[in-house]
């Protein structure tokens, strides 16, 4: 076998540039045209036999390329581009390749990444990203002939935000998420780095949190003010665990708590309170969360994160009273932690690349294995080390290894290990922990076009490798001293034909007396249970898990494994996708639910249909707004469009099953998921997650609005408005300076302004009211120092506007141009 190269690592440019360009989205509805071009740029040839590799989520049609030339795709997003008869490619010579791919490209999200080349001779070289052509033509913009949402313009984006207005400094709350009862006057006391502090004995963690709050004050004259810290009774109709109590006075600051996690959310309270110079405005705050599970997921198994940024994740959590972390370790691209009874999860599923003992490149990752995105894991020192630093803020971390499909970096990886104990003569310890049918024959390909990612579920050896690594998994946590009190298996899109060609499960289901295969998958998720129950864990999986394909109605709750032991996270909930109650119809069959609606709740969706904006957009595109707007008890409420821009048929409204009363019960509280495909790094983690995850937290946390119980639906969008402008106005004004002054500022979404031309004048406005607006009229970039906005600009012929927001520390948002022409 001729060895696997490893990447280039010669000094220099790359050798090839690469541009793409999306042709057409409208020659057909099922796919668009796009045009690769390809210059060799060096000051040698490039010998013939040359292939070319890239991710794309948009799978190219293997026949559809200009003539001369192959392109296919591999498996998961890795695709092949040569020429199979081309001579030498020369200096300055340029290939031009026309070709097909399936749906459409409006973005730069779809365009393909992660280029490289290998030689004849085997050389992998790393090209980087393409150039990407504009989105400038309509059947650019457009996704199919039906797709009825314009692309996002500042015109548009001007009349959207003309509801909205700055409002006075008193009509803006001072908390968020906004709170039960809070009674805050003009009068303040003040604390100082030396306040006298007093304590309940079980509450050190939080007294250390609160010294520490103090400690970043500034030098002054000793404050006036001492605090306490205490476990008692909350003055609210049955309040939760959660609940806390803040009383202000001129002399005392007093933070009651239900629990320890009462205390903290109270001290959450009163660092927003918290004036730089240590004031406090006097007064009281009873508060208590409306749903007990408040959650975000970060999918560190596309692009790896360091513990650092998963630390400053945590850290915003808990600012905002968030108090679950689903910490989604593996999936395809990837496996994040360290099994030290299975070395090659990590040795071989934590690295991607080009080269031996790894997985191909993903997401753009490229050729280059160390220091790849791609490329990382948690060892079980830093593991412990995340686990402690959530628990020592409340937050209780739910780790996901997803099973059976999504699961392709542990087949790999246990086949790895099979391999090399079978070279060496261990046959039953190769088999061990075999995750795959060496014999399966099974034809398929997974939403995210991989052949090869499920587990083979009648391996004896499955149930081995899952009780191990859950074994290791528990240990970790003791270790840590935190909880573990569920385990997420994933179970989401396992595609069809899935274990149809193994000769195994055909004869697991033979003895069983099984016809159909999704009995044979029933009996794995009872084994997954009953694995975790053997280790005092409740079972939580995608929706998946817990639906069940029933003739003429689609899939519908499956009877068997519904009961409170059993945490249903229901996602796939888009406009038109038929799934829109299941949530509901989940819960009402009684199992626990919780929300974690694509169509609001996916932060991994781009804010806005732009295309240089960042995101996938399969269930639509996902504004701050849609994230407050959300009626957890009833979708219908501020239901409106389909992903494409079309009105929703009342019909399907009106079909949709409503919670009944147990039903609202088991709805365990929301959740907001940061998938990692496009979460490339740290900054884009802050841009994806903020300011979403805020509201997320308001709606999690904060009382019920009412809007579903306002019949009237103008006087209901007229409520959703007034609400949805004041958290727009705290937004701007309170909780993004807050985010700016973190020891590590958060590099927050900052949201275009919209502008439209009006009487020869630029009128501009911004979806977050109070952002500062900076412009300039000759063409150049504006900057924190330029004239800021105040009321419309008058534009002479030939003016260049442009403008964007800013936040406090002069971070801009993209930049918004108007041009007037010269008569």
């Amino acid at each position: 076998m001729k060895p696997i190269p490893e990447p280039s690592s010669r000094p220099g440019a790359a050798p090839v540039a690469v541009s793409w360009e999306c042709l057409t989205n409208t020659a057909r509805d099922d796919r668009f045209r796009a045009r690769l071009v390809l210059a060799n740029v060096s000051d040698a040839a490039i010998a013939p036999g040359w292939r070319l590799y890239f991710n794309t989520a948009r799978k190219p049609l293997a026949a559809s390329a200009t003539p001369g030339y192959a392109i296919e795709h591999l498996n998961g997003d890795l695709c092949r581009l040569g020429m199979p008869d081309g001579g030498p490619w020369l200096p300055g010579q340029r290939h031009v390749i026309d070709y097909d791919c399936l749906h459409w490209a409006i973005s730069v999200t779809d365009a393909p990444l992660g280029f490289h080349l290998v030689t004849a001779e085997g050389e992998a070289i790393d090209l980087g990203d393409p150039r990407i052509a504009p989105f400038a033509r309509p059947e650019q913009r457009m996704r199919t002939s039906y797709d009825l949402l314009p692309t996002e313009d500042a015109a548009r984006r001007h009349r959207r935000n003309a509801g909205l207005r700055q409002l006075p400094e008193d009509e803006i709350g001072r908390i968020t998420p906004r709170p039960v009862h809070a009674r805050l006057g003009g009068a303040t006391c003040r604390l100082s780095p030396g306040a006298p502090l007093v304590h309940d004995a079980s509450l050190g963690r939080e007294a250390a949190l609160l010294s520490a709050m103090l400690a970043a004050l500034p030098d002054g004259p000793p404050g006036e003010a001492g605090v306490e810290l205490r476990l008692g009774a909350v003055a609210l109709e049955d309040p939760s665990e959660e609940a806390y109590e803040l009383e202000i006075g001129a002399r005392r600051v007093c933070v009651r708590g239900r629990s320890a996690h009462g205390v903290f959310n109270g001290l959450q309270t009163l660092a927003q309170l918290l004036g730089p110079d240590g004031s406090l405005p006097l007064g009281q705050v009873l508060d208590a969360p409306r749903f007990a599970y408040r959650g975000m997921m970060l999918d560190v198994a596309r692009h790896f994160s360091s513990v650092a940024t998963v630390l400053r994740l945590l850290d915003c959590m808990a600012a905002y009273k968030l108090n679950r972390f689903h910490f989604h370790l593996t999936d395809d691209e990837g496996w994040r932690l360290a099994i030290a009874a299975l070395p090659e999860l990590t040795a071989i599923g934590s690295r991607r690349g080009v080269g031996a003992s790894c997985l191909p490149p993903s997401y753009g990752s490229g050729a280059r294995i160390e220091g790849s995105a791609g490329t990382g894991f948690y060892s079980a020192e830093e593991f412990v080390a995340i686990l402690r630093h959530a628990h020592a803020r409340h937050i209780e971390v739910i780790p996901e290894f997803n099973m059976p499909g999504h699961a392709r970096a542990a087949v790999v990886a246990m086949r790895a290990r099979y391999e090399r104990l079978l070279a060496a003569g261990d046959r039953a310890g190769a088999e061990e922990y075999l995750l795959s049918d060496p014999d399966d024959r099974s034809e398929y390909e997974s939403v995210q076009l991989w052949h090869d990612n499920v587990i083979c579920i009648a391996l004896p050896s499955v149930d081995r490798f899952i009780d191990t690594v859950v074994g290791e998994v528990c240990a970790l946590y003791r270790e840590a001293g935190a909880p573990l009190r569920v385990i997420h298996t994933g179970g989401d899109e396992v595609p069809a034909g899935a274990w149809l060609g193994s000769p195994l499960c055909r004869a697991k289901m033979e003895r069983e007396g099984w016809t159909r295969i999704d009995q044979l998958h029933d009996d794995f998720v009872a084994r997954c249970r009953a694995i975790l129950a053997r280790h005092g864990l409740g079972f939580a999986g995608w929706e998946e898990t817990a639906l069940v394909e029933v003739t003429g109605e689609g899939m519908r709750p499956n009877p068997r494994f519904a009961g409170p032991d059993f945490h249903a996270y229901v996602w796939n909930n888009a406009w038109g996708s038929g799934q829109e109650d299941c949530a509901y119809r989940l819960a009402n069959a009684g199992y626990r639910v919780v929300l974690a609606n694509a169509a609001n709740l996916y932060f991994d969706l781009a804010y806005a249909k732009h295309p240089e904006e960042p995101g996938y957009y399969w269930a639509g595109f996902v504004e701050t707004r849609h994230a407050f707007a959300f009626c957890p008890l009833d979708v219908r409420v501020t239901a409106d469009l389909d992903p494409l821009g079309r009105p929703l048929d009342p019909r399907v409204l009106a079909a949709m099953q409503p919670l009944d009363a147990a039903g609202k019960e088991r709805i365990a509280g929301l959740q907001g998921q940061l998938w990692g495909e496009n979460a490339v790094d740290a900054g884009r983690i802050d841009y994806l997650a903020l300011p979403r995850l805020i509201a997320l937290a308001e709606r999690a946390w904060s009382p019920d609005p009412g809007w579903q119980h306002v019949a009237d639906e103008a006087q209901r969008a007229a409520a959703i408005e007034r609400d949805w402008n004041e958290f727009a106005n705290r937004l701007a004004r309170r909780e993004l300076p807050r985010l700016d002054r973190a020891p590590e500022p958060y590099r927050y979404r900052l949201p275009p302004p919209g502008v439209a031309l009006q009487d020869g004048a630029a009128h501009a406005n911004v979806a977050l009211p109070g952002l500062a607006l900076h412009y300039t009229v000759d063409g150049s970039e504006p900057s924190a120092s330029g004239p800021r906005y105040q009321a419309p600009v008058p534009l002479a012929p030939g003016s260049r506007f442009r403008i964007a927001s800013f936040d406090t520390r002069g971070r801009r948002s993209r930049i918004v141009s108007l041009i007037l022409d010269t008569p």
